[in-house]
């Protein structure tokens, strides 16, 4: 078998799925001329968003992120004038029916901005996979239509190798919303769409061709 004829394709597939997470980022913020009065305030808004978190249905995943504190200086000089903060957390939203009202309810938060949302797909989504064997299915396709133009057929397989799997980055829908004295809007969000590429490099030992 090691002289017998091969066959080397390449295998593709592309998907184009609904978005399985939702990630947004909620920031409070806080300033004053007092260390101690930006720590309390920064601290108390930062409480008021997990509080409203803690209270949404169904549960929604978060995971804090940086806290920046830093003193406000004049340009002429180094005298501090003020201390600013800001405590961020990322929020994971899987169900997204009142994905858009939840953004909304924490934007009315005194000094919080929302950013996002960022539609994604989970690591271990079954669309991976899929496309993976699709791709498979492509490769050994592509190797019988090489082989029966040759008069061939495909005997065993040689070699496969994964070239790898790309999902698209997460897609942002562009939006910031701030508190304001106004009661907050309906807000519906469009998920966007998930590319998913998979694809493999394969070589399939064939049966000796009929030429001419």
């Amino acid at each position: 078998m090691a002289d017998a004829p091969v066959v080397a394709v390449r295998g593709e597939a592309y998907r184009e799925v609904a978005p399985e997470l939702a990630r947004f980022t909620v920031t409070a913020v806080a300033r004053d001329r007092g260390r101690e009065t930006t720590l309390t305030r920064l601290a108390e808004r930062a409480a008021a968003v997990r509080a409203l978190l803690d209270a949404t249905e169904p549960a929604v995943g978060r995971e804090t992120g940086q806290v920046h504190v830093w003193p406000v200086t004049k340009r002429s000089g180094d005298r501090v004038v003020a201390y600013q903060g800001s405590v961020s957390t990322t929020v994971t939203v899987t169900d997204f029916t009142a994905l858009g009202e939840l953004m909304l309810r924490l934007a009315d938060q005194e000094q919080v901005e929302v950013a996002g949302p960022v539609w994604a797909l989970r690591p271990d989504s079954p669309v991976h996979r899929e496309a993976r064997q699709a791709a498979i299915a492509d490769a050994l396709v592509r190797a019988r239509e090489y082989a029966e133009a040759l008069g061939a057929r495909v005997v065993a397989l040689r070699e496969l190798s994964d070239t790898g799997l790309t999902a698209a980055p997460p897609m942002l829908a562009r939006a910031a919303y701030g508190r304001s004295g106004e009661p907050a809007p309906e807000l519906e969000l469009d998920p966007v769409p998930q590319p998913v590429h998979a694809a493999v490099e394969a070589r399939f030992t064939i049966s000796e061709p009929v030429l001419g």
